[in-house]
Order: C-alpha cells, then structure tokens, then sequence
C-alpha cells in the first residue's frame, strides 16, 4: 500500500456495497443501519475506494450523534480518510471536525473522551491538533485512569511529531510530574515509555530515585525499565553500569515471569561477571521447569544454549537443573534439553548425567510415556555419547541397555547394538561380562539388522573356550531342529519344528502357499487346518526362542549368511583353544549342516523367493573354508575384520578429536590464562558483582574484546552495481544477509547537472522474498548521493531474485524516467551452513524427504577427489564420508554431504561418480530435501559451478 495504515480489518469483497446506499442510511434516523452504513464505509476505505462525496455527509449527520458505537465508528472513519491534497497540505474541511474534537475530549462520558485521546496518537496534522492540545492537557488531571493513561500516550505521541516539542514545548516536565503522583499502572507504564522516548535523563533519574522500590512496581512498569537500562547501557563506557546492573538483580525475583525473562536476557547483555551470568542461567532454567508451553520452553533452551557457546564454565553447574526439563512430554524439547546437556559433560558431572538418563531408560519400560520407544532410542544416543567421551561410566549403564536389544522399536534396537559394539571393543575390561550377557538375551531379539550386528558381535569376540561353546550353543538354539523343512509323504513341505497337527476327518485340499503362524514361522496351509485355531506363542516358550529360524523362513539369506560366517569364525577359533580334536570336529560338523540346511532351503520351491546369488556365495565360501583351512585364510577370519572395526573406531574418534582442537582454539580457557587481583582494584564501596563486571570489563579492553574486526575485502565483494556507469542515475547495492532478513543499502548518485524530483527507488521480487517497507519520494541535487534502506524478509531457503527501477522527474521533462536495475540474485549458500549428522540418521532421512533433484556430472575436472572437494567449496556442505573411505585410487567414488539452512531445513547430497576410459568424469549428484526450493536451488547452484569455473 502506498499509504501508512494504521487500521486493518477483514473485508469481503463479494458484498457489495454502493455510495449512494452509505449516504442514504447516514442520512436516516436509524441507528443500527447508521452503523452498519459507517462499517461498510471503513471497510471500503480501507480496501483502496476513496468515496470523495461522503465526508459532508458524515460531518452533517454522524457527528451530531450521541451514539457511542457510532462516535467510535467516526473516530476509525477519520483516521483512515485522507487529510491531505496532492500538495501535501491539510484540507481545509478537516477544520470541521476540530471543534467536534474539543467537545469529545470535554464529554461529560469517560468513554468518548478516552477513545478520543486513543484516535489522537493516530493523528500526525499539526494544523487539527495545535487547537486541541489545551484540552489534552486538562485531561491529564482527570480522576479516571482510563481518561489519564490515553492522555499520557497523546501527549507522547504529538510531542514525537516532527515539530511536536514547538505544540507542547513543556511535554517531558508535565508527565513527569504526573509520573510522580500516577497510581494506576498502565499509566504510570505510559508516563515512563513518553520519557524514555522524549527525556531519556529524566527517565533515569526516575529509575535511580526509585531503585530501592523497582522491586514493587507493576509488572508493565517493570518492563518499561528494563527495556529502558538496554537502552542506556548501549553506549559504551558507562560510568554506573553497576548501579544498572543492580536494579536487574533485584528484579530477577518479580513474580511476573516475563519480566525475568527479560531480565536475565538483560543482565547477560550488560555483564560478563560470572556471578551476573550464573543469576542468569539460574533464572532460565526455573523458568524451564515452572513453563508448560513447549514453544517458550524451546526457547528458553536456545537462551541456555547461547550461554553454553559464551560461557560454558558456568553453564557446567546447572547440568542437572537442565536436565529435569526432560519431565517434558514434546519429544523436541527432550532433544534439544540431551543435546544442551552433551555438550557441557565434564569428568565432574558425566557419572550424574548418566545415571540421570538410566533412571529415564528405565521409565520408559513402563510404557506409560507417549512415543517412549522414540525417547528410550534418543536415550540410548544420549548415554552412547557419553560412555564413548567417558569410557568409565559404560560398564554402569551397558547391561542395562543390553535389556532392550529385543526393543519393538527396531531405531532403538539398532542402537543399543551398535553402543554394545564399540563399548565391547573399546572397553576390553567389559568384554567377559557383555558376551555373556549377549548370549543370555540373544534369543529376545527381533530385527533382523540387530541380530546380524549381535552374531558379529559374538563371532570376533567370543575367545575363551567356554564364551566360543556358548556361542554356538545359543546360535543352535535360536536356528531350532534341522532341516529347516521336511518333505512328506503326500509331497506336501512343512516346518520340521512345529509338532504334528492332529487329523481332522474332512477332506483336506493340498495348497502349496506359505502361511505365518503366530511364532513367525511358515506352515502349509490346507482346508482342514483353516479350522484349527493355532495357540498364540508365550515369552519364554520354545517356540519364542527360535528367532534366527523366523527371520530365515521369512527369506532373510543376508541374515542366514551372517549366521554361515558366524559360525565360521566360532568354529575356527574353536579349533585353536579347544584341546580335543574331537569336540572341535564335532562342532564342525554341526556348523557345515547349518550351512547345507540353510542352502538346501534357499534351493527349494518352500518359500516364494530363492536365495540370492551374493548370500549363496558367501555360504558356499563358508563350507570350503571348513573343509580347507589355511593359516592365511584363519587370519584374515580371525584378526583382519576386528582389526579393520578398530581402526575405523580410532580413525572416529580421531575426527571427533581434530574438531574439538579447532573449536578449542576460541575457548576461553588457557593456561596461561590472566589471573583477577580483586584486591589490586580499587573498590570505592562497589559490591562483588559490580566489581567483577569491571575487572571483566578492563581484560576485554586489554584483549581487544570490544573491537570487532571487519573484513574490508569480503564487504567489498558484497557491492553489486545496478546501472552502468553512462546512465543519468548510477546505483550500487550492498547486500547484507541475516537470517530470516535481507538489507539492501543502495547507494543513489545523481551524475547531471539537474534537480532530480520524486526519484523512487521501485522494487519487485521473486521467490519466497516480500518487500518490508514502501517505497519513498526523495529530492537528488545535481552530482549528489543518497543513502536508501530497503529490508526484505526471507521465509525459506530457496534462491531469490529481486529486481526494480529507478523513477524520477526533472523540470524540462513532463514525463518520468526510467532506468532498469540489474537483478539481485539472493545466494541460498548464504541461508546453509555445514553440519553434521549419524550415518543412521542420514539413512533415515533420505529414505523419508520426497523432493530429489538428479544432476547429472557435467565436468571439466579428472579427478575424482578433486571435483568432490570442488562441490563441497562450491555448496558450503560438510563431507560425512570419512576420509579412510575415500583413500586409494579405483576410478570409483561415492560420498555423502549435508548441510542445515538457518530454516532448520534438512539438505542431503549423494556423488556417486565413475572416471570413464577416456578420462572423464560420469555418474550424477543427488539432491534430498523435505521442500522443493532447497533441493531445486541446490541443483542449479551445483549444475552452475560444478564445471570447475569459478
């Protein structure tokens, strides 16, 4: 809109509604129709009619009306309507409604005088209020506080005017003097805002004269201050910040909790004391506990977070405070309290921390908790982390998850086998206890991916000769009677470990189509045991055990060739510390019947699918190497595959090390750390905090903490020229990206010799962008320059283009000129930064976001490693694919890559390329995202760059 709207209201634009019917109803005697006939006029207004011929008609038969609904209908009407001509000047009618004013703003009805003053802060023509401010002012005395706080805000408005000081020279005196005897709080809130605004000392000395009483002022009051000591403390070098500082302290303990909210934002602003910044984290975590809304709880642990990053020594005391915020049901306030709480583990608090969140795995068995498998899985992630930094504290907690590998919510399960796997390998002093117990509750488990990571597990490190018998033993158990099925008489195939079904005198049609029983095994399904209601399977009965079995039935062969090579490995180092030969055949024997069993099966018409050629090869290769063991072969079996498993484990680990030496390089702890003589300052009467706040003060003087650098050579990147440099206006943009805001500062330089009149800086865009403020006339002198501001809001990552004109007049031309600007395109490498994730939650993603933008490799670059690199520059994306995997040369490579927007977007991307015979690069990048934009600006930005140009 080209005029500034004060007013909005929901129209809907298929009712018509006429002039002449408006006028018709004004002019009636009927009230209700007079205020329906004043909404439609409003409404109109506001949706661009102008109804020229209305306001005589308004003035003749609405303002005489005592009606209040209609007086308040009149008051909207003249706030809307235009008050000034084409030349700016105040039409002359409004003159009329002056003394219609004065006479509100003296009504004997508190109501029309309090609306009245309300309509006035709207009002910005010096010419109609000049003769109402005496009225104004009498009201100020007035003996309700609905007519004195409507008062305050007037006079606050019209003095805020350009010339509003020469119509009430005196304002900041009179509204302090009624701030000084004001009881009611809303408008001693007023009172107090007219002086931050207009007399800012004032303000001050109001604040200091009362800081032994801030504590007991209304909640409105209190914030008013607060805002008021931001303010202040901005400048620089403030000789009382303390005296601030200590109004903030002492109202950390209002009731409002907003106003503490406010407070301990403030105080970390102000200082950085740590008894200043403790107050602080104190006061966002009870507000942490003591909110119900999630939304003010997330952002109250963004708050906690920021303190983390600034100062993370004292945000290690209030771990445990934190960590009660996980009591939450939203799953994402948990998430964001166990990432808070993971980065401020310490050797001190870590043993806390942990059995905190046993305590928590433990509740969630009850089943009580909505989404507790989702919260035990983010749990199990939690305590992984904590026993992989603190190798100490997982023989407390790993037994206890080891409970939950027969978990229904296979995430969970997943990771509580993965934790078992590096806990086992990293911490040999656990390794006896946590086979036995693998062993012990192998045959709870129910996925299929859990038992396949379970059986590794037990194949590199069973090595005792019992841990090895027990091994085999439990896996026997869990694969049930040989074979797998039985061929009968009639032809008909069934499970060898399901009991013989009694006979039913029916006649019974031989069906050759698996059925699923109820333990999850296959049965031939027939007419007659249609009839036969089969008995559901108990925990603990024998049926229950037989896991490996229902997976392998249900056609699981990659699950069948772990168990071959499983048994492989068991039996191979069987053969070293067994002492007699023949137990170690024996078990060989049994091994090599598991593996035909499997074959013979996977071979047969029992179930739907054959095995697959890859599981077959691997048994098969089994099978050979049992029966023709060589020294070579053992080693690779028995030490090459633990082997690799540790390396990649150190080769995490130090990853993990590497990132945390380059974020220690920032931290502000050295130890050769600048030591407080407190004693050696001088004190004269300051508290502790106040003088903590000097001495922290005085070493960021010293260490250049007040000073930020600027890096010249990147600003100057950022210029975009918008005109060529032959055209009458020249203009260039710098363009400044902040989150969820774009500021353009355009810079207008007039290169003739004329006046340039009503130049307009005129802008459009495209894309998730929307223009913030209108467009605004200016007066260029000849050869001179302006400065113009332009804010656009940014809703998603996705590239945007703006682009406009600039239009102006001058005296010799009648009609206007027009110069086109060059298109601004708005980078979505400014929205994404690098980020990193679990290769499991990678997985899980990719599979769940539906947009996917394929770009196939189009380049000039040879080599594999390169290009790779050139993409990750290119797109500002993190590499998850660890650098081992990415050694060597086989004219193959294949990478993943994220990045999170300042959107909480997700961006995942895949480079699977291949070098052909003639020394190019082939094979395509794949873009994920759950939005279109981002994967489809990511895709233009790579297929743009990923020639190897600039």
């Amino acid at each position: 809109m080209d005029k500034p709207c004060t007013l909005l209201v929901h129209f809907d634009k298929g009712s018509a509604a006429m002039a002449n019917e408006i006028k018709a109803d004004l002019e009636g005697s009927d009230v209700a129709a007079k205020v329906e006939a004043m909404k439609r006029a409003v409404m109109l207004l506001l949706n661009g009619e102008t109804l020229p011929t209305l306001f005589i008609t308004v003035v003749r038969y609405v303002l005489p009306s005592e009606d209040h609904t209609i007086q308040k209908l009149l008051l909207l009407y003249l706030e809307i309507i235009d008050k000034r001509d084409a030349a700016g000047r105040v039409l002359p009618e409004m003159i009329l409604i002056c003394q219609n004013l004065r006479n509100n703003l003296q009504h004997p009805n508190e109501y029309i005088r309090g609306v009245t003053l309300r309509f006035l802060c709207r009002l910005s023509e010096p010419e109609v209020l000049e003769p109402l401010v005496p009225s104004i002012l009498e009201n100020l005395q007035h003996r309700h506080h609905f007519i004195r706080r409507h008062a305050l805000s007037a006079i606050s408005s019209i003095y805020r005017l350009p010339h509003g000081d020469q119509l009430i020279p005196d304002a900041p005196e009179l509204v302090e003097r009624a701030l000084d005897t004001e009881q009611d709080a809303s408008a001693r809130r007023n009172a107090f805002l007219m002086l931050c605004l207009c007399g800012q000392e004032r303000a001050v000395a109001y604040l200091f004269s009362n800081a032994e009483r801030v504590t007991e002022w209304p909640d409105l009051l209190q914030m008013a201050a607060v805002d008021l000591i931001r303010k202040v403390c901005r400048s620089p070098n403030r000789a009382d910040k303390g005296r601030y500082i200590k109004i903030i302290i002492s109202l950390l303990s209002s009731p409002s909790t907003a106003v503490v909210y406010e407070c301990a934002g403030a105080i970390v602003s102000l200082s950085s004391a740590p008894t200043a910044v403790r107050a602080a984290a104190n006061t966002y975590c009870q507000l942490l506990l003591s909110q119900s809304d999630n939304n003010v709880r997330l952002i109250l642990l963004d708050r906690l977070n920021e303190l983390r990053t600034s100062h993370p020594d004292v945000m290690v005391d209030v771990v445990m405070d934190v960590l009660r915020a996980l009591a939450s049901p939203n799953l994402d306030v948990k998430k964001k309290v166990l990432d808070l709480v993971l980065d401020l583990l310490t050797p001190r608090n870590v043993e806390e921390v942990v059995l905190y969140l046993k305590k928590e795995v433990v509740k969630t068995q009850s089943g009580e908790l909505e989404k507790g498998g989702e919260y035990r899985q983010m749990l199990v992630q939690a305590i992984h982390s904590c026993a992989v930094e603190y190798p100490e504290v997982a023989g407390s907690v790993v037994h206890l998850l080891m409970d939950f590998l027969g978990d229904t919510n296979v995430a969970a399960a997943v990771d509580v086998v993965l934790f078992v796997r590096e806990i086992i390998e990293t911490n040999p002093k656990l390794r006896v206890s946590m086979i036995q117990r693998l062993s012990d509750t192998f045959y709870q488990i129910r996925a299929s991916r859990v038992c396949s990571i379970a059986l590794w597990i037990l194949g590199e490190y069973s090595l005792s000769l019992s841990e090895v018998e027990s091994a085999i033993s439990t896996i026997k158990q869990c694969l049930g009677d040989l074979p797998f099925f039985t061929v009968s008489e009639e032809g008909e195939t069934t499970d060898s470990s399901k009991p013989a079904q009694p006979m039913v005198n029916s006649v019974t049609v031989s069906s050759r189509r698996p059925v699923v029983l109820a333990d999850g095994t296959y049965a031939t399904q027939s007419a007659a045991t249609e009839t036969i209601s089969t008995p559901s399977v108990t925990p603990g009965s024998f049926a229950s055990t037989l896991n490996l079995r229902s997976l392998i039935l249900s056609g699981d062969f990659f699950l069948a060739a772990v168990v071959a090579c499983t048994l492989t490995k068991l039996v191979l180092r069987l053969e070293e510390v067994q002492a007699s030969k023949v137990e170690a055949n024996k078990a060989c024997t049994g091994a090599l019947l598991v593996m035909t069993s499997i074959l013979q099966l996977g071979l047969s018409s029992y179930l739907p699918q054959p095995i697959d050629n890859d599981s077959y090869d691997r048994i098969v290769l089994c099978v050979r190497l049992l029966c023709n063991t060589g020294d070579d072969v053992r080693k690779i079996w028995l030490q090459s595959c633990r082997q690799s498993f540790a390396k990649m484990l150190a080769e995490k680990q130090f990853r993990e090390t590497e990132e945390m030496k380059a974020k220690a390089q920032i931290s502000h702890a050295q130890p050769d750390d600048l030591i407080d003589f407190y004693h050696l300052k001088s004190r004269r009467g300051m508290s502790q905090l106040e003088l903590e706040d000097e001495v922290q003060d005085d070493l960021k003087a010293a260490t250049g903490g007040f000073t930020k650098e600027t890096d010249d050579a990147n600003r100057l990147n950022r210029i975009l020229q918008l005109t060529g440099f032959s055209d009458p206006v020249y203009a260039e943009a710098f363009v400044t990206v902040h989150h969820y805001d774009i500021v353009l500062d355009v810079t207008v330089i007039n290169r003739t010799k004329e006046t340039l009149q009503n130049l307009c800086l005129e802008l459009a865009t495209m894309g998730d962008l929307k223009l913030v403020d209108r467009p605004q006339n200016y007066t260029l002198a000849p050869e001179s320059s302006k400065q113009i501001r332009a804010n656009i809001k940014v809703s998603s990552t996705e590239t945007g283009v703006i682009f406009g004109n600039i239009v102006y007049e001058t005296s010799n031309v009648m009609e206007r000129s027009v110069v086109v600007l060059n298109d601004i395109h708005i980078d979505i490498m400014d929205y994404i930064s690098p980020a990193t994730c679990a290769d499991v939650t990678f997985r899980n993603m990719w599979a769940e976001f539906e947009w996917e933008n394929k770009v196939a490799v189009n380049t000039i670059i040879q080599d594999e490693k390169e290009f790779l690199n050139h993409v990750i520059k290119s797109t500002n994306m993190k590499c998850l694919t660890p650098p081992s995997a990415l050694d060597g040369e086989c004219g193959f490579l294949a990478a993943n890559l994220y990045a999170k927007s300042v959107f909480g977007e997700d961006a995942l991307v895949n480079i699977s390329i291949e070098k052909q015979a003639d020394g190019k690069l082939s094979g395509y990048i794949r873009i994920r995202s759950k939005t279109q934009g981002i994967a489809l600006s990511l895709g233009d930005k790579i297929t743009l760059k990923q020639k190897g140009g600039s």
